[in-house]
This record gives C-alpha cells, structure tokens and sequence, in this order.
C-alpha cells in the first residue's frame, strides 16, 4: 500500500476529524476532575514529599501529562459532546492511565475487544464513531474503518505521526527503519505499519547485537531467530 497517498486522501475524508471539535470549555471541568487524585495532592500539600516508615515519595513539581496526552484525552471527550447519540468507539486505552480510561467507558465509550491478540472489529458498524489513541493505529486498522464508513477521531499524538513521516521516507529510498520499542505495543505497531523494511530493539543490548552484526557478521540464524517477531516480512540482515 502507498500509505502516504493513503493518509492524504483519508485527510481530505468528510468522516476524519484530527484537529477536534472546539468544545475544550464544555470538556475543561472534566479533565480537571480526571487529572486528580488524593495521593497527589497530599503530596502537594506537603512539599512534593511524603513519608511513611522507610518509604519516601517525591513528586515532581511539572508533574503531569505531556501535551500530545492532553490533547488526545480532550479530543475524546469532546468527541462524545459532539456525538451524544452515536454508538463510539476506541482501538485501544486512549493513554495508559486507568482512571482516564474508566471515566471513557462511564461516558459509554466502548473498547474494542481483543481475543488472542487481534483486535475484534465485528461489531463496529457503518456510521458508527471510532476514536484512534494517542500512540495512533495501524494503517490496516485505518483502511478497515474508513472501508467500513466509520468517522474517525484520529488524536494520534503529532510527534508519533512524525516518526510515522520518518519510516516512510526510509521505505522510498530502501533503508531499514530501526524502531526503538516492544513488538506487541501499540506505538511500534502503528509505526511499523507505516515502514517499509524494518527492525524493532528493545533496549540498548539489542542495539548493540544489530551494531555488531552490521560492523563484524555473525550467525544469522541465531540473529534471526531473536529478531523473529520484531522484523519485516522477508528481513535478511545480510544487507
């Protein structure tokens, strides 16, 4: 697939929406409400430190979400203010924060459901309101929505699409993208769909093995059978 020519035309769709709805007043006292917690502010309360036996808690003062997770989580709320009937939906936890998410299912937001690893689209229905997280969706799962004529909220984070911009550009001159994370997050997923030839690392000792292999060689199988899961179709590390 030319995901590019992909994205351009999802972007000029009628049912995408990634700049919101306009209603971060009407919304403002509920992001208020789910960025609290009892533990924080004692911690506040008492110098971004708290004490209790051995255990010593600081707190950061610029604690907080980042903006891309501000922004995604004000997208999903507006979304349901702007469609108080429609039937809604989310690929995936829209951040990983539990009370975030839990407030999203109380305002009847549903979560795909996932068996054995693949998410279950079944149910979503032309019409039907899907709202992408801020770690994206894949480029399949985008394909299927906007086939199926769902409106998408897209609140991907805009530094996790420019990564997205980044492998693509890999793809058209034929390098491989090293993607820095775990396979089976949805981050990676999404990233890796946009790519052409790729590999995923976890950490710094992964860095180093591909390191090592490119400068000095070694057992390609073995190297393949530790990157088996986190390449592209077809990946020969040879070149």
């Amino acid at each position: 697939m030319d995901t590019r020519a992909f994205k351009r035309s999802l972007h000029h769709s009628e049912r995408y929406n990634r700049r919101g709805f306009g209603l971060g007043e009407e919304v403002a006292g509920s992001l208020e409400q789910a960025y609290q917690s009892d533990l924080i502010a004692k911690l506040r309360e008492s110098g971004y430190e708290l004490r209790r036996g051995r255990l010593t808690i600081r707190l950061a003062e610029a604690f907080g979400f980042c903006w891309g997770v501000e922004r995604a989580v004000a997208m999903a709320y507006e979304t349901r203010r702007h469609y108080p009937t429609e039937r809604i939906w989310i690929t995936n936890e829209i951040i990983h924060n539990p009370s975030v998410n839990d407030h999203l299912r109380e305002m009847d937001v549903q979560f795909i459901q996932v068996e054995g690893g693949v998410k279950d689209f079944s149910e979503v229905a032309s019409g039907d309101v899907v709202i992408l997280p801020a770690f994206g969706a894949t480029v399949q799962e985008m394909q299927l929505l906007n086939e199926r004529g769902c409106h998408i909220v897209d609140t991907t984070c805009p530094w996790v699409s420019k990564v997205w911009n980044t492998v693509e550009k890999h793809k058209k001159h034929a390098f491989t993208s090293i993607i820095h994370g775990k396979v089976k997050h949805e981050e990676t997923l999404a990233t890796s769909s946009f790519a052409g030839t790729y590999l995923v690392v976890l950490d710094m000792a992964e860095a180093q093995m591909v390191c090592d292999y490119i400068l000095e060689g070694g057992d390609r199988h073995a190297f393949m059978d530790r990157f088996a899961k986190a390449c592209s179709p077809g990946f020969d590390p040879d070149r």
